[in-house]
């Protein structure tokens, strides 16, 4: 069976064109909206929203903020810092595909698998999150002048509440098993 000559026809005549085309195809049970163009000798397809699948950005824009020249700079100086001119070495290096790469080198071959290196130790202080949690409920009773074994103060009506609950819960048994017994030892009319 031979190549249909229809792709490269359209490769070549959207290249040419220097332009896009739009096109509508059925993806999960719905009919999408899609953005061709040419990459290289392929054609590349790009989702896109439909009208009703973009949220009005106005409802989520943050209030405006007044800068001052102090904070601009601050930033600007943050990027100049952290800027790069290269992007190369050992932190632009995809590793995972690497790694990837060699296991599945490895199972082609039927060799065993590489085994994984120990993860280096990270600098920086670890932080116990439950600790943390405790010691900032600990500072907030002390402010409140609360010991650490007490109860949170509950409303008085949150507790006449609850004690009633508790009071309904004991009587509701013993009224249900003297009604049975009431009607057992009843005569029939």
């Amino acid at each position: 069976m031979h190549a249909t000559p229809q792709l490269p026809v359209a490769v070549a005549a959207l290249e040419r064109a220097s332009r896009v085309a739009v096109a509508r195809y059925p993806w999960h049970g719905r009919e999408r909206l899609g953005l061709l163009r040419v990459r290289g000798d392929v054609i590349a397809l790009h989702g896109l929203l439909w009208p009703d699948e973009i949220r009005d950005p106005a409802a989520v824009a943050p209030p405006p903020v007044q800068l001052d020249d102090s904070e601009i700079g601050e930033a600007v100086a943050l990027i100049e810092a952290m800027t790069r001119d290269d992007l190369t070495g050992l932190k632009f290096t995809d590793r995972y595909t690497e790694a990837l790469h060699t296991v599945i080198e490895a199972k082609q071959e039927d060799r065993q698998l590489p085994h994984a290196p120990e993860p280096t130790a990270r600098p920086g202080q670890l932080v116990d999150l439950m600790a943390a949690l405790q010691e900032s409920v600990d500072k907030a009773r002390a402010a409140r002048g609360e010991t650490g074994d007490a109860v949170p103060h509950e409303a008085p009506a949150a507790q006449a509440k609850k004690a009633a609950v508790r009071k309904t819960a004991r009587k509701a048994p013993a009224r249900a098993a003297s009604s049975r017994n009431s009607s057992r030892d009843a005569p029939a009319r």
